[in-house]
């Protein structure tokens, strides 16, 4: 005979099976799911529950969003994650919640796991014969009375007793060849390793609805593993390498590439993390699950797609928050800092930068010295816009953070992603000094900054090649912003051009416009940017889209 089946699902799936075989309802087969389940695995009751139900954590989600709607309040923001949470113990649902999960498997609380009585009063369990309570995706079970059998199809089978049900089993081998153990490979890897070998065979890829939807899941299984572990201090160290190296390779990488790999490592990290692992194995996975999350952050906003950068930040943020690290999630925070300053509001990023701030405290970090960087670059473009006090606060800022830069040792500034570098802080102050109206020190520091910064560097450089057109503009000269932010484009391998270069060369058209009105520079200036050529993986909006000329 066969070793027994060596995963949780597998165990409840054939207790679920034998028990419904038996006549038994779901209370029944959940009590047995946590009586074998529990000592092994540590399963909860709550989670034994669902099992017995063989259904998913979204069913129930469903089940109880749809109660809510039935009873006339407004949409629970219960989720897969928070759910999970109570299955694994590390949450306790509130009197509402746990009314409503009551309801769904038609118990009382002790049988989940929790004493206290259930506010509605009422008691919830199934009258013996009753059927069981009916969950999303699946027909109820039939529960056989005592003296009949199950209904398999349209026939009801007569019941063996136990020790002709045992005989039965073995000789049908229902006992041999336990369902294998899968490798937990889901879609979305499938769709992330088709997407990187067209990539590697130089086809073209656009990034359409089923690549971000995958991407999204992905992020999303990370999230409910965060709450849901066995792995070595040495695999552990390659995927600290693995990750640092990432920041390494962060702008020279096409951004489609990048996300590609960075993501297959995150899922690997995600299935590592499927088991609780010892407190410091836990901690060090949830600092690299942070990290790749939060690159993956910024791999988004490259590629234009603001919601999924803000759910990877977000994910980065749960993981940061597992290990405790302030300087951590000030990394996260300054970092998530950065949607809002390219394709929203200044004032948000300016909020996230001070947050930075005070998570990083006053010793010398990372985040220490880019968040007041990024607190400058907001105010500035605030000033631009006419707020009249955001100048004299964004020099205080720049003074801030050069000062705390100069602390920082040489691992802190020696990596674009990770870390904090000169060539960064100096792109940060000539971009503020630019939105601040001093040109000439904005052009300055600005051609000083593309010195430091290497030809591999492609988005920080065009950043800046960008920033020194738009010096032009705002120093009168038209006709020389349109030729700066066409040139900084073009010069571009098509596979960097991602939609965050794209975005604010347009933006730079598009203050043309607002200011000078239309010219032949600027029809030729638009046709370059309509071009096949210069189209990111994720089709710039057209001319007629360009967002206003003060989002500059």
């Amino acid at each position: 005979m066969s070793d027994p089946p060596r995963k949780e699902t597998d165990i409840a799936r054939r207790i679920r099976a034998h028990g419904l075989a038996r006549g038994r309802g779901p209370a029944e087969i959940a009590q047995e799911i946590h009586d074998q389940c529990g000592p092994l695995f540590g399963t909860s009751a709550v989670k034994a529950h669902r099992l017995s139900h063989g259904v998913a954590l979204s069913d129930i989600v469903a089940q109880v969003q749809a109660l809510f709607e039935v009873d006339g309040k407004p949409r629970p923001k219960i989720g897969e994650t928070l759910l999970s949470a109570y299955e694994s113990g590390y949450k306790r649902p509130g009197p509402e919640y746990l009314h409503y999960l009551c309801v769904v498997y038609r118990v009382e609380p002790d049988r989940l796991g929790y004493q206290n009585p259930c506010i509605c009063g009422r008691a919830h369990a199934s009258p013996p014969g009753a059927a069981p309570a009916e969950v999303p995706g699946r027909a109820p079970d039939r529960v056989a009375p005592a003296n009949e059998a199950p209904l398999v199809g349209s026939v009801l089978l007569p019941r063996p007793d136990e020790a002709a049900w045992a005989a039965i089993t073995e000789k049908r081998g229902f006992d041999r060849a336990p369902d294998p153990v899968t490798i937990d490979v889901g879609e979305e890897d499938i769709v992330l390793r088709r997407t990187l070998l067209q990539l590697l065979a130089g086809a073209g890829v656009t990034l359409d609805g089923q690549f971000l939807g995958a991407v999204d899941n992905l992020r999303r299984k990370m999230d409910d593993t965060l709450v849901n572990a066995t792995v070595s201090p040495t695999m552990l160290d390659q995927w600290e390498e693995t990750t640092l190296g990432y920041g390494q390779l962060y702008q020279a990488t096409p951004s489609l590439r990048m996300l590609c790999d960075v993501l297959l490592d995150f899922s690997e990290v995600r299935r590592m993390m499927d088991k609780r692992q010892p407190v410091d194995l836990q901690e060090r996975l949830c600092r690299i699950a942070a990290q790749l999350s939060g690159l993956s952050g910024l791999i988004m906003i490259n590629l234009g797609d603001h919601r999924l950068a803000r759910s990877f930040f977000r994910t980065a943020r749960s993981a940061a928050d597992e290990t405790g690290d302030r300087k951590l999630r000030a990394w996260v925070t300054v970092r998530e800092a950065l949607v809002p300053m390219y394709y929203g509001d200044p004032r948000e990023a300016l909020h996230l930068a001070r947050k930075a701030q005070d998570l990083a405290g006053r010793d010398p970090s990372v985040a220490a010295a880019m968040a007041p960087a990024v607190e400058a670059r907001a105010l500035g473009m605030l000033a631009l816009r006419g707020r009249g006090d955001a100048a004299p606060g964004a020099r205080r800022a720049l003074v801030r953070g050069r000062s705390v830069f100069d602390q920082l040792s040489r691992d802190e500034t020696g990596d674009l992603v990770f870390g904090f570098t000169d060539r960064q802080m100096t792109f940060y102050e000539g971009d503020t000094f630019t939105n601040l109206g001093d040109h000439r020190a904005g052009d300055e520091t600005l051609s000083r900054a593309l010195t430091l910064y290497d030809p591999t560097d492609r988005v920080d450089l065009t950043l800046v090649k960008l920033d020194r057109a738009s010096c032009r503009l705002h120093g009168g000269e038209p006709d020389a912003a349109l030729a700066g932010a066409k040139e900084a484009i073009l010069d571009l391998p098509s596979e960097h051009r991602s939609d965050i270069l794209v975005h604010r060369a347009l933006q730079i058209g598009a203050a043309v416009r607002a200011k000078h009105g239309d010219s032949p520079a600027l029809r030729t200036f638009y046709e370059a940017m309509a071009g096949p050529w210069v189209k990111s993986p994720t089709a710039p909006a057209p001319p007629r889209q360009v967002g206003r000329s003060d989002e500059v």
